[in-house]
């Protein structure tokens, strides 16, 4: 056994020493995996146990504001993100085809070592995404695919920095990158309230615009299995897997969140007598606009939303929909009455904005 562990000290010492990059030897976490480990383990558990856990006797918190201005941060953080990459390769100097890691210390090489090293930290500031959920006390949308998104990318973003940081495999930071410009702006415009809504009328198309970003990494990966390139195939594939395995994930969402609701907004809603088809228990379910309810708490696909829905106190009952001061969570009525932003009833009422 001690042979053993000896061994493997070796092996690990001679993979960090002899064959990680020296050029971000002494950028701040990459010395050792342990601490990026730890973080996004320790993310897991307070995302699934220990901060509903912290949250279940407080109220939620009202974040519009605070969520307002950190999507805007998030959205010029990814744009200038994009941009660098753009700059730092991209832009007229990478191959598409194949493209060999720059260990140079030229200086459009370290330009790209340390734009991969900021995207490599993009990935702990989009813990806030799950924060924000958890303060609202909005446990539903923590699902497991919000959890695994978030919860795997920084280490994997670590290996690549530490040894391969730049080359083929960086267009999966580009591209995500650019998603990202337009997932937090589309957030940071639901957080304004319902008057801006009408902006964001493409909001349906954001998680397709997901899953074709997930297609043409993997596609653009695994093209080097067909053709000879000098870049490491391990991150190739590593890579080129995260794209399948989100392809899938993110397609079973697409499928709960458009082709079932299409479904039931075909078949109707039977609601405990209602004729609207809203229950104020919460256990039955109504469609509309192309989004879906979610049922006695359950959300199986959201990854990134951080303002889903919006919600005032009211004076009164509304189709049923109303329970306790606020309207039930994830309810959607086609009452345009309900969701003028400019009514001059006395009362306010909820939009799932998502």
């Amino acid at each position: 056994m001690a042979i053993i562990l000896q061994e493997a000290q070796e092996w690990y010492r001679d993979l960090m020493d002899n064959k990680s990059d020296p050029r971000v030897n002494n950028f701040f976490l990459l010395s050792s995996p342990l601490p990026t480990l730890a973080m996004c383990i320790f993310y897991a558990y307070f995302s699934k146990s220990l901060g509903p856990r912290l949250m279940a006797n407080r109220k939620p918190m009202e974040l519009r504001s605070v969520l307002v201005i950190y999507n805007a941060i998030q959205t010029i953080f990814s744009a200038w993100i994009f941009y660098e990459y753009l700059m730092s390769g991209w832009w007229g100097h990478y191959s598409l085809k194949c493209q060999p890691v720059d260990y140079s210390t030229s200086g459009l090489a370290m330009r790209m070592v340390n734009i991969c090293w900021w995207y490599y930290i993009s990935k702990f500031t989009e813990f806030f995404d799950t924060l924000f959920f958890i303060l609202r006390k909005k446990n539903e949308h923590v699902s497991t695919l919000h959890v695994i998104h978030h919860g795997c990318m920084p280490f994997s973003v670590w290996m690549g920095l530490k040894f391969a940081p730049g080359g083929h495999s960086t267009f999966f930071a580009l591209l995500n990158s650019f998603v990202h410009i337009v997932m937090y702006f589309y957030y940071m415009i639901a957080a304004m309230g319902p008057k801006y809504q009408k902006y964001i009328w493409w909001k349906k198309y954001l998680t397709t615009f997901q899953m074709v970003q997930f297609v043409a990494i993997f596609t653009h990966q695994f093209q080097l299995l067909f053709r000879e390139c000098d870049y490491p195939k391990g991150f190739m594939v590593w890579i080129g897997l995260h794209g399948v395995m989100f392809l899938f994930l993110f397609s079973d969402f697409y499928k709960a969140k458009y082709i079932n609701a299409a479904r039931r907004r075909r078949q109707g809603v039977k609601a405990n007598g209602h004729a609207n088809g809203l229950h104020s228990n919460g256990h039955s379910k109504h469609v509309g606009e192309g989004d879906t309810l979610v049922a006695n708490g359950s959300n199986t696909g959201a990854c990134m939303p951080v303002m889903e829905d919006e919600y005032v106190k009211s004076n009164g009952h509304a189709n049923g929909a109303y329970t306790d001061g606020f309207f039930k969570e994830g309810v959607l009525s086609n009452n345009d009455a309900i969701f003028n932003p400019d009514s001059s009833s006395s009362s306010l009422h909820q939009r799932k904005v998502k």
